[in-house]
């Protein structure tokens, strides 16, 4: 019982202590939280108080509202509408400003205006076109333009070269690029340059070559008709050559004047590999130009004997005739536009094609083929004669037939026969034991241009498989490009006589004795065939002059390359 009381007088008294905390603590914190100060009273209004009615006006530290507006439309334009364009700028033809606060890598432009208000990393480039700094525009690069005008106003920044070709530059006192100043030419260099726009935007985007309303046009006209009107009479043969055979083989000129197109660059490229053979490219270039002007006057005269027939092509008054009828008919097609550049490209290949066939057709007339050599009989043994009495003069060991049946005739009192007329089947190759299908060295030589197409051809190919290897294969080695033509080159040469390309030109690569290609052969000939390339390409061009039209490496190894039929190509 004495416990139970002890716990129920705990238990009151903490029920007392609690009423009391909770009575005294929202006393406690009126008294320790400070005063409330009470507001004063308002004030009426100025016309209630008998006084006149005042204007509220801004503070003059503080900007007026509308001034606060544009500052803030300004910076909210600054953060929307800067840019950093982290590739170049190119402009064809367009106009093009930078803005200020904008930063570009680079600016270029060609035919167009340029306006920089803003930063631009590297260099800035223009050609005719003219170009203008606002105060804010700071280029890191050089400032070059070329054909056009630059006025650059106070505060433009330019960090490193400044140069201006053929124009005015405008710049003020305290202007100091940290690089070089350099300004060449006069205004009239730049007015020139950029006279060639209209003929830019109004002809050759086109595809027209003369733009009829703009005068200097038609001086270039007439100076390359005056140009061509001289070579048509200082090269009339030449030129007559050219037109003779683009009138009797225009297919085979054209796909000519595409291969020496398609050829020309690369075998340019491995001439100027050598320090010597820099000194023979100027020369292999002004031939090319040559030859393209003698061809397309060519096709002048053909398409001028189309208009009016030609009764002496000799007659120099004649050729000037057509060349003049053609140049004119040329000159028309070149006013239309698309027409105009495709009768540009056309006439180009058909002229190359046909001059580079009219000069091999010159070299073959003044180096003939040697008429093939007959195959020797093997000589018949004649049995020994009885002896007799009577001596007699000695007999030849060795006789042949024909010359038997000759004494047999003689002696029978007959006119010995006639020698046979020379025929184009006494001419065809006989059989020997060289070969299956007959002496293939009796064949005509592969001229020139046979062997270049088939090797032309073998390098497309080799090109087309080295590139479909490399694709499949996710790798592309060009190193081993030449390794792969050597290798194709002596193995199809060793196994069949020829290459791809060979088959399709009707060649076939033989020993000088008429005998089949062996192994070694074929690895003496690729081998050797390096130093005829390496050597400028003397080597292949020995064969122009060569009576058996062999180059340095089928001299060391001893074949000849022949023409031959279908049928024995692979024979």
């Amino acid at each position: 019982m004495k416990t139970l009381r002890i716990r129920l007088a705990a238990l009151g008294l903490g029920l007392v202590l609690a009423a009391w905390a909770l009575t005294t603590a929202p006393l406690a914190a009126q008294a320790t939280a400070p005063a409330k100060q009470e507001k004063p009273p308002l004030l009426p209004p100025a016309e209630q108080r008998g006084m006149p009615p005042t204007t509220v006006r801004p503070r003059q530290d503080r900007p007026a509202p509308s001034d606060l507006r544009v500052e803030i439309d300004n910076l909210q334009r600054q953060n929307t509408e800067t840019y950093y364009f982290t590739r170049p700028i190119v402009r064809i033809g367009q106009d093009y400003t930078l803005k200020a606060g904008d930063t570009v890598r680079q600016l270029q432009s060609v035919l167009a205006n340029v306006q920089v208000d803003g930063h631009v990393e590297r260099d800035v480039v223009v050609s005719l076109g003219d170009v203008t700094l606002s105060p804010t525009a700071v280029i890191d690069g050089s400032l070059v333009v070329i054909g056009g005008s630059v006025s650059i106003q106070p505060g433009a920044t330019v960090r490193h070269d400044f140069v201006v070709v053929g124009g005015t530059a405008t710049t003020p006192p305290d202007f100091s690029p940290q690089g070089e100043h350099v300004v060449i030419g006069t205004p009239m260099i730049g007015e020139r340059l950029r006279a060639i726009v209209p003929w830019l935007t109004r002809g050759l985007l086109m595809g027209r070559l003369i733009v009829p309303d703009l005068g200097w046009v038609w001086g270039v006209v007439f100076i390359s008709f005056f140009i061509g009107l001289v070579m048509n009479h200082l090269f009339s043969r030449q030129v007559g050559s050219s037109a003779e055979v683009l009138g009797r083989r225009p297919i085979s000129a054209f796909f000519m004047g595409l291969l020496v197109l398609l050829l020309a660059g690369p075998i340019l490229a491995i001439i100027a590999a050598s320090i010597i053979g820099l000194a023979v490219v100027p020369f292999a270039i002004a031939a090319l130009i040559v030859a393209g002007l003698i061809g397309r006057i060519g096709v002048a005269r053909v398409i001028g004997r189309s208009v009016m027939s030609v009764d002496d092509p000799e007659s120099r008054f004649q050729s000037a005739r057509s060349f003049v009828l053609g140049s004119a008919v040329i000159t028309v097609a070149y006013m239309i536009p698309v027409l105009g550049l495709l009768t540009w490209a056309l006439v180009g290949v058909f002229g190359l094609g046909a001059a580079t066939m009219s000069f091999a057709g010159t070299l073959r007339r003044e180096r003939p083929v040697p008429p093939p050599k007959a195959p020797v009989e093997p000589p018949v043994v004649t049995p020994p004669a009885p002896e007799s009495p009577f001596p007699s003069a000695p007999a030849p060991a060795f006789t042949t037939p024909a010359a038997m049946a000759a004494e047999n005739m003689i002696s029978e009192g007959a006119p010995p026969p006639a020698a046979p007329a020379s025929s184009p089947a006494a001419e065809a190759p006989r059989s020997s034991w060289t070969h299956g299908a007959g002496d293939l060295s009796l064949y005509p030589r592969a001229s020139f241009l046979d062997r270049l197409a088939a090797f032309a051809l073998d390098v497309v190919l080799i090109a087309i498989a080295n590139a479909f290897l490399g694709h499949v294969q996710g790798q592309r080695d060009e190193g081993w490009f030449m390794f792969l033509v050597l290798a194709y080159m002596i193995g199809f040469t060793a196994w069949k006589g020829t290459t791809l390309g060979g088959i399709i030109c009707n060649l076939r690569v033989v020993r000088t004795n008429g005998g089949d290609l062996r192994f070694i052969d074929a690895v003496v000939r690729g081998l050797s065939s390096i130093f005829s390339l390496v050597a400028l390409g003397i080597g292949c061009l020995w064969m122009l002059n060569d009576p058996e039209r062999q180059m340095w490496h089928d001299k060391i190894a001893g074949t000849i390359v022949v023409k031959v039929p279908r049928e024995l190509v692979l024979a």
